[in-house]
């Protein structure tokens, strides 16, 4: 199929997947409302077309907690990545080295965080779980630490996981779970050959090396729900605060309170976001909460942003409502899944040249233009 865009990509990762993979990655919780209402709130917001501006140069550059990016994107932390690609996370950080934007690995990668970083030639960033097992956060962080990693991303909106009937529809969970994926497998050939069967081991790398044996996606299952944490407070992060030296994200901020308190625990930045919609149904969008929360932690630490975004255009909207850069996670998945690294880099090269469209009819020629002088304000 032709592929213009993210949205081809979903369509492509809908062939080429097991029901179980395609509905784990595109579903969200409950009913979908706050799923659905992240890119529905985020078309409607209104952009200034402006004309004869001089906007023969523009850039797509900006630096980030010291770090130069090639654009304002980072792709997203996503649970085990490798089921969608043979070796998913190492594909995905090399693209993301390729293109010049990083790349954050996921607490439950089916790649360890040695692997992929042995294999990209830029530092990866590291996200986080609060989990009960205080052992397993620290040998993570240690681990990330040896492997190069400056960046902690650290997710605070799973103290238990979300109602996602999508999942026990399709045999991510449920009854008669695993023969119904083995079903589903054999439907989808390319992928059988090229993820599950060359595509070895299918365990989760990070706690594997850490429990000392293989772990399946019954454990993905399992370990998760036994090892979220809902009686963790702000005090019980301190400790991670002290021990990591670099950049510290806290991931899953909706709230205006909660991100002052985020300034107040001295995180370097935060992520606006709703978990995709997989967490609380019937919670606002990302692009509805973001414009609050930026003004009112203003400079005092980096906002970051993610959920609904799906071309180029949007991470330009995310950006004029207070964003200072964005996060891709479901986009990255569905062009992995098409095309493996080759479409993730081709998948950033059409969000690079949507956001030039944009610029360009808006009369701004770089990242820091970007504000709310740029949106339609209703009357």
């Amino acid at each position: 199929m032709i592929i213009s865009s993210a949205s081809d990509y979903r369509e492509a990762a809908r062939r080429k997947l097991p029901r179980f993979l395609f509905d784990y990655i595109d579903g969200g919780a409950n009913a979908e409302h706050t799923l659905a209402a992240n890119s529905a709130d985020l078309a409607t917001v209104s952009l200034r077309q402006r004309i004869l501006k001089n906007v023969g140069k523009l850039s797509l550059k900006t630096e980030l907690f010291g770090q130069q990016l090639a654009m304002p994107v980072i792709l997203s932390p996503v649970g085990l990545t490798g089921m969608y690609a043979r070796r998913g996370e190492v594909q995905a950080a090399q693209a993301a080295a390729g293109k010049g934007v990083p790349y954050c690995l996921s607490t439950v990668s089916v790649c360890s965080i040695e692997e992929v970083a042995s294999h990209s030639s830029e530092a990866i960033w590291f996200q986080l779980y609060v989990l009960k097992d205080r052992g397993f956060m620290r040998n993570a962080l240690e681990r990330a630490q040896a492997a190069g990693v400056k960046t902690l991303v650290f997710t605070v909106d799973m103290p238990t996981p979300g109602s996602r009937y999508r999942d026990a529809h399709s045999g991510m969970s449920g009854p008669y779970a695993a023969p119904r994926r083995i079903l589903q497998a054999m439907t989808k050939p390319d992928w059988a050959l090229n993820v599950g069967l060359l595509g070895r081991p299918h365990d989760l790398g990070n706690i594997s090396k850490y429990l000392g044996k293989a772990t399946t996606l019954e454990d993905y299952v399992g370990w998760l729900a036994n090892n979220f944490d809902p009686s963790i407070s702000w005090k019980d992060l301190e400790w991670i605060r002290d021990f990591w030296k670099g950049p510290m994200i806290i991931k899953g901020i909706l709230d205006v309170e909660d991100a002052r308190d985020a300034v107040s625990f001295g995180a370097d930045g935060i992520v606006v976001s709703n978990h995709g919609g997989r967490q609380l149904d019937g919670v606002p969008s990302t692009a509805r909460a973001l414009p609050a929360i930026a003004q009112a932690v203003g400079s005092d630490l980096t906002v970051l942003a993610d959920s609904g975004i799906r071309s180029g255009l949007d991470v330009v909207r995310m950006l004029a409502l207070g964003a200072r850069a964005v996060l891709l996670g479901r986009s990255t998945v569905y062009a992995l899944a098409a095309e493996g690294r080759h479409g993730v880099e081709n998948m950033l090269d059409i969000f690079a040249r949507e956001m030039q469209v944009a610029m360009t009819l808006t009369g701004v020629t770089s990242i820091e233009q970007i504000d709310a002088s740029i949106l339609v304000r209703d009357l």
